[in-house]
């Protein structure tokens, strides 16, 4: 989470970014699966017509039943799911902020959503009903290390971005920042 002060003066907001889908990581496995799908596609093609349309290999050997088929099917399969990558990379699904605003007295998280009636997700309490910012840090197979908002008679609401794993250095240091600056008490479940 990328924390931006909005008023320098009186310290009264405080917003964090949050990045969605347009991450590195997700630029590179759309490209590589674009690729990997595009090859099989012609893996598939050179297998039915008998011409080599791959520079590194011969494909056109294969036969067409039961490896071409196969082929064009794993590269249509890849097309699809690489046209659904790069969906949620224009729509950048996720992305938001955190807006923590003491002047209003309201906590307001916002994020984007896939396209249609509910596409802007925003969700806004006053601060006074939040009960304690709770740490959560789980190591193992599965580790996870978030920041939520406990919410009186509610259930929690995450507030740090899903598909990161920060360090717990810094996820410790954000969770004590927000609790500091909201005046809430910090509950950790380590």
């Amino acid at each position: 989470m990328n924390s931006i002060k909005l008023s320098s003066d009186t310290n009264q907001i405080k917003r964090d970014l949050i990045i969605g889908s347009r991450r590195i990581s997700n630029y590179w496995w759309a490209i590589t699966l674009g690729l990997g799908a595009l090859g099989f596609i012609l893996a598939g093609i050179s297998s039915y017509t008998k011409i080599n349309l791959l520079p590194l290999t011969n494909t056109s050997q294969f036969l067409f039943i039961p490896q071409g088929i196969t082929m064009l099917l794993y590269g249509t399969v890849g097309i699809l799911l690489d046209i659904y990558l790069w969906l949620l990379i224009s729509w950048n699904i996720g992305a938001g902020y955190n807006e923590y605003n003491k002047k209003k007295g309201i906590v307001s998280i916002f994020r984007w959503g896939f396209p249609g009636q509910n596409r802007r997700i925003e969700i806004i309490y006053p601060i006074e009903q939040i009960q304690a910012i709770k740490l959560e840090i789980k190591q193992g197979l599965n580790p996870r290390h978030s920041i939520s908002l406990k919410i009186r008679e509610k259930n929690e609401i995450v507030i740090t971005p899903i598909g990161y794993l920060l360090p717990i250095s810094v996820v410790e240091e954000q969770a004590a920042n927000l609790s500091s600056f909201l005046n809430i008490p910090l509950d950790s479940n380590q």
